[in-house]
């Protein structure tokens, strides 16, 4: 990636300083990058580790009602996952025989 607007200069051979485009590369933006945490999977996680916990269920127990697999429900309740609609409705319906609702504000 190049900014021509960020004020970076060389100093060639001959003494004379150069204007030059600041640069980074791709693998120093990844070294340095980190990925962004969306607060709506955040609150589902943690809404499923409450209710999980509410109902006296281990990971392991939601996993077998809900048929999924207890390091799934680790990663669900920690943001390590991407979590489908309808294996959110499994986890909570069936799971934890709960009612899904979800509302746009």
């Amino acid at each position: 990636m190049s900014w021509k607007n960020v004020e970076q200069y060389i100093t060639g051979r001959d003494g004379n300083k150069i204007k030059v485009p600041f640069e980074i590369g791709a693998d120093v933006l990844l070294m340095y990058s980190q990925p962004e945490k969306d607060e709506i999977s955040i609150k589902i996680g943690q809404l499923v580790r409450q209710e999980r916990l509410k109902s006296g269920l281990t990971q392991k127990d939601l996993a077998i009602k809900s048929g999924t697999t207890r390091t799934y429900i680790s990663r669900i309740e920690n943001d390590r996952s991407d979590l489908e609609l309808a294996t959110l409705r499994k986890i909570i319906e069936t799971g934890l025989g709960k009612k899904l609702e979800i509302s746009i504000r």
